[in-house]
């Protein structure tokens, strides 16, 4: 059983605070020591981390991979878990080999298939996952094809960009006009068609969009830890309806989830995003990367970071499958810290790292608890069934 080990995590979310949490409560009681690099000063990784430094601006992608190499290097990292530039950092796998770090990412090819939501689509139709309909768009006029297409079916009409992570970009169309209604409450994600069409007929180059019909929820979030052998070792879904939490292990769900993650060799932890179409489960997303809510598993009392980071070492955790699912529940944010004082920009010959402020906990103390915190409330399913 390993008992010391370095974890690096580079300019990743802020979610992945709770990532950091879990691993230093591990319940083998090894000792865990972070790293972690951002470009915002104020990123909370960089203050749950035990060593944290600015990330240098500017760098090609290139540029980074020996950035990310040298800090392996100085640093001994044990386990490197990309985010930023996790293509072209993965397709150096064997250069981090041979510092001794494990790369906690897909192959390359892997991450570029999915990269790209279209590329993405015609792979997971290949191997016999349910996909939406989906129109690729650049132009006004094929926006209008597409949406004329998905209003004849009854269904409304919404893209997103062809590449890109996180929600940004995505809108509904609406044949509404623009009115006052567009103006009271918060921002809505719905945009008159008549306003986009103007948008692209007066753009300065073409866009790249998906248009396909918006799906409907539950929207289940599955995440997978899959070995460097292609085997699966958890496949887990988290299901979303409204504000409403839980967890599902129905084969609808988990099992395209397992075909995807072997068939296309999606090593590590990844998380696939599905919803549903004329009531079936379809494909929405795939993300090469931990998902931002994977520390909501323990509450089915899994770790999954640490069971990832044990996997990475030669360590097999085994199949593991929740012994409990647990009642529905709530997702509750709350503060965390950031740094008392501005780091300094990091210079990329000495590439240091800052050791963390020694108010915080450090690699052998108990970590603080997580304040996200699950509130069961009255379990009640709706649509395809989730359990």
């Amino acid at each position: 059983m390993v008992s010391r080990v370095r974890v690096w995590l580079n300019r990743t979310y802020a979610e992945n605070v709770f990532f950091m949490d879990q691993l230093r409560g591990n319940p083998h009681g090894a000792r865990v020591e972070i790293h972690a690099t951002h470009g915002d000063p104020d990123s909370p990784v960089l203050a749950a981390a035990d060593a944290a430094a600015l990330e240098p601006e500017g760098l090609s992608p290139a540029a980074y991979v020996e950035y990310a190499l040298a800090q392996c290097a100085q640093h001994a990292i044990d386990v490197f878990v990309p985010v930023l530039h996790q293509g072209v950092i993965a397709a150096h796998r064997e250069e981090f080999a041979a510092l001794g770090t494990v790369l906690l990412a897909p192959p390359a090819e892997a991450i570029a298939t999915f990269q790209d939501k279209a590329a993405a689509y015609e792979a997971a139709a290949t191997a016999g996952v349910p996909v939406p309909p989906w129109w690729r768009v650049h132009t006004e006029d094929e926006l209008v094809t597409a949406f004329e297409a998905i209003e004849a079916t009854g269904h409304k009409a919404c893209f997103k960009p062809a590449a890109g992570a996180g929600g940004v970009g995505f809108r509904v169309v609406t044949r509404s006009p623009f009115s006052l209604m567009h103006l009271t409450g918060f921002p809505s994600p719905y945009v008159p068609l008549n306003l986009v069409v103007d948008a692209l007929r007066h753009a300065d180059e073409p866009v790249d969009w998906l248009v396909m019909p918006r799906l409907d929820e539950p929207e289940v979030s599955v995440d997978c830890l899959t070995g460097p052998d292609g085997r699966v070792r958890m496949a887990v879904g988290r299901t979303k309806h409204g504000r409403r939490r839980g967890f599902t292990l129905h084969p609808s769900w988990i099992e395209p989830s397992r075909r995807l993650a072997e068939t296309f060799g999606l090593h590590w932890l990844t998380n696939i995003q599905y919803r549903l179409h004329d009531g079936k489960p379809v494909l929405m997303d795939v993300n090469t990367r931990p998902a931002g809510g994977l520390h909501q598993l323990s509450q089915c009392g899994l770790n999954v970071p640490w069971s990832a980071v044990r996997l990475a070492l030669g360590e097999d955790p085994g199949d593991l499958t929740p012994d409990f699912l647990g009642p529905d529940y709530a997702v509750v944010a709350g503060p965390r810290p950031v740094r008392p004082v501005t780091l300094p920009q990091q210079r990329t010959d000495s590439l240091p790292l800052i050791p963390a402020p020694s108010s915080g906990p450090g690699p052998d103390e108990a970590p603080p608890a997580s304040p996200a915190q699950a509130a069961a409330v009255t379990p009640a399913d709706a649509g395809l069934p989730i359990a």
